[in-house]
C-alpha cells in the first residue's frame, strides 16, 4: 500500500541536485525528467527571459505574420500598423489553435472551430451569435469583448532579431542581451538583412544538450572532421570563448585564421589526433571560399543567446538558429539563413552555396545532433549519475582558448539559479 510518507520519499528521490555549484557536474536527470521539463516551461520560457521568434525581414509588410513557439507554447508574431505584436496561438473561447499556417498576411484571424475572430494585434473582433438569433439567447449581457482577446506577450526587436517574453519582470531587451554580447550581435547585424530561407531538423535528445554543444569549442576540432581537414576550425587558431558576466547563460565563441596564413596541421599530425586527415580534397573548392566582410578574417562566430537563439557566421554563411524544445527528449532546430541587402551577386551565390555547411545534412554540423542523441541514449536510465565537465576548470577566466568547458559550466550555474535548484 502506498502511503503519503512513501510518496513524499519518492518525490524527494527525484529532487534535482547538482553535486558542484560551479556547473562541473550535471545530473543526467535534467535531460530526461518530465518534471524538470515542466518546470523549465514555467521558470524559463514563461519566466524572465527574452525568446527569439525570428527575423523581422521574414514579416516585412503590415499584417504579415509568422507562427512559431516560445518554449512549447504556440505563438504568432505579426507586424501591425503600430509595430510588432505577439500573442499565444490559443483561442480565448475553447483553446483551439487559431492560426494553422506557418506564414502569411492577414488583417484578422478566425478560429476554425467556432469562428471567433481576432484582429492582427490579438484583440477580439467578433463572436458568432453573440446576441442570439430568432429568440435564442446568445452570450450573457455582461460579456465584454475587450476581456476575451488573445493572451499578449511583450515583444521587441534588436537589429532585426525579434524576441518575446511572458514576464513583466524581464529587463529591457538590450540589457538582457548584455554588454559583452551586444557588440558581437552588432558585428553581424550591422546593416539591413534579407531572408534567404530556412531548413529544419529534429533531434531525439534534450534541448539543453544542444546548448552544451554550441558552448563547447573543445569538441569542434575533434568531432567535425570537415572543420580540421579543410582548415576552418583548429585549436591553433586565434580564439575567444567569452561568457556574459551577468548570468552566464549567453556566450560567444570566435575563431580567426592566423594573419600570416600559416597552417596548423602539423600540430595535429604530431599528436596523432584522429580529426586531422590530409588525404581528402573537395571536387568543388568554391565551397570553402571566403570573401572578407569584417575587420578580421573570422572563420567562425557561434553565439548562443539563451534560451532560443544561436547566431552563426561560418565563412560567409549567416544563420540565426532557433532552438525549440518538444519534450524532455526531443527538440526542433530551425536554421534561418540570411544575407545583406547590398550583397553582390557573387556574395549572394556564395552564401547559398555555403548553406551546405550546416543544417540537417551539413558538411560540418550534421554530427552535432547525432552527438546529443548519443548522450540522451547513454544517460536515460541513469538520472542519479552526473557528467564531469572539467576542461580548463583551473583557469575559469581564460578566454583566449578553444580548449575549455568554461562556457558550459557558466551556463549550468546560470541555469541552476533560474530554475531554483
Amino acid at each position: 500500500m502506498t502511503t503519503l510518507a512513501h510518496y513524499s520519499e519518492a518525490k524527494a528521490e527525484r529532487r534535482v541536485v547538482f553535486p558542484q555549484a560551479d556547473g562541473s557536474q550535471v545530473p543526467y536527470s535534467v535531460f530526461s525528467s518530465q518534471e524538470v521539463y515542466e518546470r523549465e516551461q514555467e521558470r524559463i520560457y514563461r519566466g524572465p527571459t527574452w525568446n527569439f521568434l525570428g527575423l523581422e525581414c521574414e514579416i516585412p509588410n503590415v499584417n504579415d505574420f509568422k507562427s512559431t513557439f516560445v518554449g512549447d507554447t504556440p505563438v504568432v508574431v505579426t507586424r501591425t500598423a503600430e509595430g510588432l505584436a505577439c500573442w499565444v496561438n490559443q483561442c480565448a473561447h475553447r483553446g483551439a489553435m487559431v492560426v494553422r499556417e506557418k506564414k502569411g498576411n492577414a488583417d484578422s484571424h478566425a478560429c476554425v472551430y467556432h469562428q471567433w475572430s481576432f484582429a492582427a494585434n490579438g484583440d477580439l473582433l467578433g463572436v458568432p451569435f453573440r446576441r442570439g438569433q430568432k429568440g435564442m439567447v446568445g452570450m450573457p449581457p455582461d460579456f465584454k469583448p475587450a476581456e476575451h482577446g488573445l493572451r499578449k506577450l511583450r515583444v521587441d526587436s534588436y537589429r532585426g532579431l525579434m524576441f518575446a517574453t511572458f514576464s513583466d519582470e524581464t529587463p529591457p531587451l538590450p540589457e538582457y542581451l548584455g554588454d559583452e554580447m551586444r557588440p558581437w550581435i552588432d558585428r553581424i547585424f550591422h546593416k539591413p538583412i534579407v531572408f534567404l530561407g530556412c531548413t529544419r531538423q529534429y533531434s531525439n535528445s534534450n534541448w539543453k544538450l544542444y546548448l552544451e554543444n554550441v558552448k563547447d569549442p573543445y569538441h569542434a576540432s575533434l568531432l567535425h572532421l570537415f572543420h580540421t581537414t579543410f582548415n576552418i576550425f583548429r585549436v591553433g587558431m586565434k580564439a575567444r570563448s567569452i561568457p556574459d558576466s551577468k548570468h552566464g547563460l549567453h556566450s560567444i565563441i570566435t575563431v580567426t585564421k592566423p594573419e600570416d596564413g600559416s597552417d596548423t596541421a602539423a600540430a595535429y599530425a604530431a599528436q596523432n589526433i584522429r580529426s586531422m586527415d590530409g588525404g581528402f580534397a573537395l571536387e568543388d573548392p568554391e565551397l570553402l571560399g571566403q570573401i572578407q566582410e569584417y575587420d578580421e578574417m573570422t572563420t567562425n562566430q557561434i553565439q548562443p543567446i539563451f534560451p532560443q537563439l544561436v547566431i552563426q557566421q561560418i565563412h560567409n554563411t549567416l544563420v540565426a538558429r532557433q532552438l525549440l524544445p518538444k519534450g524532455p527528449d526531443h527538440f526542433e532546430l530551425i536554421f534561418h539563413f540570411f544575407g545583406y541587402e547590398d550583397d553582390t551577386p557573387e556574395l549572394h551565390a556564395l552564401r547559398i552555396l555555403q548553406a551546405n555547411l550546416v543544417g540537417p545534412a551539413g558538411y560540418i554540423s550534421m554530427e552535432d545532433t547525432e552527438a546529443t542523441e548519443l548522450v540522451q541514449q547513454g544517460t536515460v536510465r541513469d538520472g542519479d549519475k552526473h557528467s564531469y565537465i572539467a576542461m580548463a576548470r583551473s583557469a575559469p577566466d581564460q578566454t583566449d582558448t578553444v580548449i575549455t568547458e568554461n562556457l558550459i559550466r557558466r551556463f549550468w550555474t546560470g541555469y541552476q539559479k533560474l530554475m531554483g535548484y
